[in-house]
């Protein structure tokens, strides 16, 4: 049995000023950091180890990864980066402040491109778009891990980890909408030699 831990980066600097993200890649907060090494410290306090570990081609995830690692003692630790693991792509509104864009659009309409599963925002991704990119990935690149019994690390972004939790828990789309997906938070599921998921708590 395999064990598959996700975590959400730390916070990042646009998150602390309330930006739309997506692929640009500002850094972490001092709370950000904080947030990754409280991570690897609850993981290595619970006995965690890693055989490998998957993150985005963003700084704020790998960053994330970097320190949790650190915190294990597994700074040598192979780290696979794909940019198929990257937050969702918010287009035109990456950049802007929140509020800005309700003054813009209107709070309807942004709350419709934040919050619905299939409806991107201009140039940009919806959830499911993220969702055909994480999950071919997933099943690629890191089941075949988990089936192996390896225990798998991945530090990447609140959509992109949305999609693996809709799969992993079958979750609706009502229901992974309403999931928020907390920095610096681990999520663990034991994976059994079928693929399915039991999440465990620390």
């Amino acid at each position: 049995m395999g064990c598959l831990v996700l975590v959400r980066h730390g916070k990042s600097e646009w998150n602390a000023k309330n930006l739309f993200t997506g692929w640009r890649d500002p850094d972490l907060t001092e709370k950000g950091v904080e947030e990754a090494v409280q991570a690897g410290k609850t993981l290595k306090q619970a006995g965690y180890n890693f055989d490998v570990a998957f993150t985005s081609d963003l700084q704020r995830a790998q960053k994330t990864c970097a320190l949790i690692l650190d915190a294990l003692g597994l700074g040598d630790l192979d780290v696979i980066r794909d940019q198929a693991l990257n937050e969702r792509d918010y287009g035109d509104l990456a950049g802007l402040n929140k509020d800005d864009a309700r003054e813009k659009w209107g709070d309807e309409q942004v709350h419709i491109w934040r919050r619905s599963y299939d409806i991107p925002p201009p140039g940009g991704e919806s959830l499911k778009d993220t969702a055909d990119r994480v999950l071919p990935y997933y099943q690629a690149s890191i089941k075949p891990r988990l089936l192996d019994g390896e225990n798998v690390l991945v530090a990447a972004h609140g959509n992109s980890l949305r999609a693996l939790v809709m799969m992993l828990e079958n979750l609706s789309q009502e229901e992974i909408l309403a999931k928020e997906i907390g920095t610096g938070e681990p999520i663990i599921y034991d994976i059994s030699s079928t693929g399915a998921a039991t999440p465990k708590t620390l």
